[in-house]
Parts: C-alpha cells; sequence; structure tokens
C-alpha cells in the first residue's frame, strides 16, 4: 500500500495585540520554548520560533493533515495562557487576531532559518510594518493596509 509524504514548510508571522512591545527578553525565551513545544505536540515540525519585543516569527515543517488556521489558534491561546498564567507582564496579554503565513521550499530552510535567527539585528534596520508588507508585496498577496495589524502610531 502507497503511503502519503509531504512537508510543507510555513513561516508564520504575528503580532503582539496592539503591537506593544510587550515579550521581554528576560522571560521572552521562555515563550519561544513554549510555542516550540505546542508544535511538537500537534506533530509538527518546529524549525525555529523567534522574535522581539511587539512580534514573532514560527517556521514549522506543516504535515497536510494540519489546517495552518488551527495550528495558529493553538498556539496563540496556549502561548497566551501560559504568559498570563506566570504573570509575565502584570495584566492580561493576548495576541493580535490575524497573521501572515508564507511558503518556502526545502532549498530555503537555511535562509529562513537565518533570518528569523537574527530577528533583534534585522529590525535595527526595518520596522515590523515594512517587514510584513514586504512580505506581503514579494508573495503577491492583495491588501489594504488598513485591515493589517494595527500598527503603533
Amino acid at each position: 500500500m502507497a503511503g502519503t509524504f509531504s512537508q510543507i514548510y510555513i513561516q508564520i508571522v504575528f503580532a503582539v495585540n496592539g503591537r506593544k512591545n510587550l515579550l521581554q527578553k528576560p522571560w521572552r525565551d521562555e515563550v519561544f520554548k513554549y510555542i516550540t513545544g505546542i508544535i511538537k505536540n500537534k506533530n509538527q515540525k518546529s524549525i525555529i520560533v523567534n522574535g522581539v519585543s511587539d512580534h514573532i516569527h514560527v517556521f514549522v515543517g506543516l504535515r497536510p493533515s494540519m489546517a495552518i488556521a488551527d495550528l495558529v489558534r493553538d498556539i496563540k491561546n496556549n502561548s497566551s495562557n501560559f504568559i498570563n498564567d506566570r504573570n509575565f507582564i502584570g495584566y492580561q496579554f493576548s495576541w493580535q487576531e490575524g497573521y501572515g503565513a508564507f511558503s518556502y521550499s526545502h532549498s530555503h530552510i537555511e535562509r529562513v532559518y537565518n533570518y528569523i535567527k537574527n530577528q533583534e539585528e534585522h529590525h535595527r534596520k526595518r520596522t515590523f510594518k515594512e517587514e510584513y508588507i514586504k512580505f506581503l508585496n514579494e508573495y503577491e498577496i492583495e491588501h489594504e493596509e488598513k485591515y493589517l495589524f494595527d500598527w503603533i502610531k
């Protein structure tokens, strides 16, 4: 009997509610490790989870039986609960609605991994808004800026 074999590489990007700078360095890595655990518990392949104070990038090898929307929902819900249960910020934390999901071929894994790994350095040169709109334009995703994340004024 023939099996089904595939690996789909997806970079998921989402922001802190209100794009506030809440993901602080002292505990940020703990949240990223927790998100990695969520991904693994869903039987998906976590390649890298990283970000800065106002948004994160999640790079996964996704099995076709897992809907991206379901994985993102579970990551956001469970990681919000994790942050709130530990009282990291002193009030209710949540992720902003929406996300970006961008696909890659196997040959791009190292490049995407390094890009996500170096988020702090990358965002010294480019804002999250610039980065996100660049992704949308490169992938030719039609969008209206007013329907994207709530940007800090």
